[in-house]
């Protein structure tokens, strides 16, 4: 079926990148593949997440659906969208079927976006993954794909006001090699292993990022073991279950 409204919606998003005066460093994308499916897998900081993840498969032409909480379907603007982009909704509480969704569409040769974290981490740090996309790989018979971005939280993440001007902000994602999901492999193990790509990944794009914050007051997204006031990992973990 010819794509109707991921493609426009892709150049939308580029002309605003560009109208935000976003300076993008990417690096990686040639280990996306150009046919069958993978899972791609990513840390999740801001809640634009996705369209940044997305991006990074545009030079192997491809097209990722991203598993995405329910609610986000629901949205009188977002829901169309979401469902004609053939995103899949997850339902916390009954997740079986949005996991039959996304085999069906590994299997029909589909790169499927997963956040493992399940929420956007408020600490900037990795949080323990869970293992529905090490799962899913193994049982497609398909890679896992892992990326890392930073930089996404300083527009728009949880607890922050939007920042949607023209910031100049820089974006820095880095696409690592296929990992192998051997279906042997116990899954927690192979999540596990994901885990630890995706936090070299990560150090790797914080390393690469290109400025740091101005003053006392741009602190926030920066990690605590960094030298930022963003909340330590268990504090952090305090405010996810308050809200």
């Amino acid at each position: 079926m010819a794509e109707l409204v991921y493609p426009p919606v892709i150049g939308i998003a580029r002309t605003m990148f560009k109208a935000l005066d976003l300076r993008f460093d990417i690096k990686g994308t040639e280990n996306v593949p150009r046919r069958g499916g993978a899972v791609l897998v990513s840390n999740h900081i801001g809640y634009l997440d996705f369209v940044f993840c997305g991006l990074t498969a545009r030079p192997a032409k491809r097209l990722v659906r991203f598993m995405a909480k329910d609610s986000v379907f629901r949205h009188k603007v977002s829901g169309p969208l979401m469902r004609a982009m053939k995103h899949i909704p997850v339902d916390r509480a009954a997740g079986l079927d949005a996991y039959k969704h996304a085999l069906k569409a590994l299997r029909s040769g589909e790169i499927i976006g997963v956040f493992p974290e399940a929420t956007i981490s408020p600490s900037f740090t990795l949080k323990n993954f869970k293992s529905g996309a090490a799962r899913l790989a193994q049982e497609a018979g398909v890679p896992l794909l892992p990326m890392a971005l930073w930089g996404t939280q300083r527009l728009w993440t949880k607890g922050h006001k939007r920042a949607l001007g023209r910031h100049h902000f820089p974006i820095t994602m880095r696409v690592g090699e296929p990992m192998e999901a051997d279906p042997t492999e116990p899954s927690d193990t192979l999540t596990e292993r994901l885990r630890g790509r995706v936090q070299e990944l990560l150090e790797a794009a914080q390393r690469a990022y290109p400025v740091r914050p101005k003053g006392p007051d741009d602190t926030w997204w920066v990690p605590a073991h960094l030298g930022g006031t963003a909340p330590a990992p268990a504090d952090a973990l305090a405010l996810d279950r308050r809200g």
